[in-house]
């Protein structure tokens, strides 16, 4: 008979010792895109889960071990996408269990992350909408739109960042991936009115698209050019300007440039991609990207670009950069980095925040894509068949031979364009390229 009562109280102190020691889901966060809805559970630390999906009516069942959620998630309807309420309760004294209510049915996909930057452990659920169109035929719908003859180029236009990566945040608060995607939608409409060219957003809306995934859309829109869109941040406020870079197949070009790259390539850690297997693509993409001429592209476009935002405002460095970016590592498609300002400089941050320096931005880029076009684009495009001459701003340390060589002509055709009898030019000087 004495025993009971120690029995009690010892199931009592178990249960309470139980429920001190519970998982808490701190945070529930919902994003949408078109062809899936992400739900992410903020956890304290790692869990054991169990998840399932039931239909009539649809949803999908989280049960988490020895866990428990104080907050009764609120959804944006804007951004909850398949997911129309979210509910939760304990079951079997300690265990927590998570419902999501679907207004159809999804496949679902889950997985853990570790902490990392603003973010601590994370149990990530990736829910698939039967009839939700996929990014790939999204893509690849504005190359199938296109003539057989006299046809677009086609530039795939990457706003970096975006869902649960803010990328940079200013010193007034702004985000990273708010600038660049306005920056993006501008340059796209940009694009869209100049004659030769059509553009195709690697994504659409405030949702995160891992690395690897954005140069492979553009290769599946039949894309000529790749274009990721970026606002540099750095320690010392003072630092402006933009920067243009291409993928190396060394080291970096500077020191700079390595860190900026290794916080870029950070990114799927933040936005939430399930790593499963190390990196091991690299050296054959370079090894390919020795054998062709996509460096040589993405060299030239990235310096006609460079030259023209150089034009609208001072470049952060005096030439085009590079450095092992994930997002450039396409070996037929060349493909630029573009980081248009320091949203870390107070005085930049503002000016990305303006919509009239947005603009001047975007029509910055689109100049310099067109003079790429211009003289680079093949046989059977509206630009071939509307080539006119372009025109260099001689720099110094250019000469005409380094200035043929990057258009791809002769010297003597450069020297007659321009009427030069001999090989002195000034800095400052505008030269004509002669076409063909």
């Amino acid at each position: 008979m004495n025993c009971l009562p120690r029995l009690i109280t010892g199931l009592i102190l178990a249960a309470a010792f139980s429920l001190l020691h519970a998982s808490e889901v701190e945070n529930v966060r919902v994003w949408a895109s078109p062809d899936k809805t992400r739900v992410v559970l903020d956890l304290d630390e790692p869990v054991d889960y169990r998840l399932f999906t039931l239909d009539g009516p649809d949803r999908v069942v989280v049960d988490i071990d020895s866990a428990s959620m104080e907050l009764n998630p609120r959804l944006n309807p804007e951004q909850s996408g398949v997911v129309v309420n979210v509910r939760h309760g304990i079951r079997e004294g300690t265990d927590l269990r998570v419902v999501l209510d679907l207004s159809s049915s999804a496949r679902a996909k889950s997985f853990l992350l570790p902490p990392t930057a603003q973010y601590g452990h994370r149990l990530v659920l990736d829910l698939f909408p039967e009839n939700a169109e996929s990014a790939t035929e999204r893509v690849r719908a504005v190359a199938r739109a296109l003539p057989e003859e006299d046809r677009d180029m086609i530039v795939a236009i990457d706003a970096g960042h975006g869902g649960e990566d803010p990328g940079a945040i200013g010193p007034g608060g702004t985000y990273e991936k708010n600038i660049v995607m306005a920056i993006a939608r501008e340059l796209a409409s940009q694009i869209e009115d100049a004659p030769g060219m059509q553009p195709v957003m690697i994504r659409t809306g405030d949702y995160y698209v891992p690395l690897t995934e954005r140069f492979e859309r553009a290769r599946d829109a039949r894309a000529d050019l790749f274009l990721s869109i970026h606002a540099d941040a750095f320690r010392d406020r003072r630092v402006r300007g933009s920067s243009v870079f291409v993928l190396s197949r060394r080291g970096a070009s500077s020191q700079a440039a390595r860190l900026l790259a290794e916080s870029e390539n950070a990114a799927d850690l933040i936005g939430g991609v399930e790593l499963e297997q190390p990196d091991d693509m690299l050296r054959s993409v370079l090894l390919d990207l020795s054998q062709n001429a996509s460096m040589e592209y993405s060299q030239k476009a990235a310096q006609s670009i460079f030259d023209s935002l150089n034009t609208f405002e001072r470049s952060h460095r005096r030439q085009v950069e590079s450095a092992n970016f994930v997002v450039l590592r396409s070996h037929d498609v060349p493909s630029v980095l573009v980081e248009v300002g320091f949203i870390s400089n107070p005085d930049e941050e503002k000016n990305l925040g303006s919509r009239r320096h947005r603009q001047k931005i975007a029509t910055a880029i689109t100049a310099g894509v067109n003079d790429y076009f211009n003289q680079n684009a093949p046989q059977g495009t509206w630009f071939a068949a509307n080539r006119t001459p372009s025109r260099h701003i001689v720099r110094r340390g250019d000469t005409l031979g380094t200035i043929a060589q990057r258009y791809s002509v002769s010297v003597n055709r450069l020297r007659t364009a321009n009427s030069i009898d001999n090989d002195v030019i000034y800095p400052g000087a505008v030269l004509i390229i002669p076409t063909g």
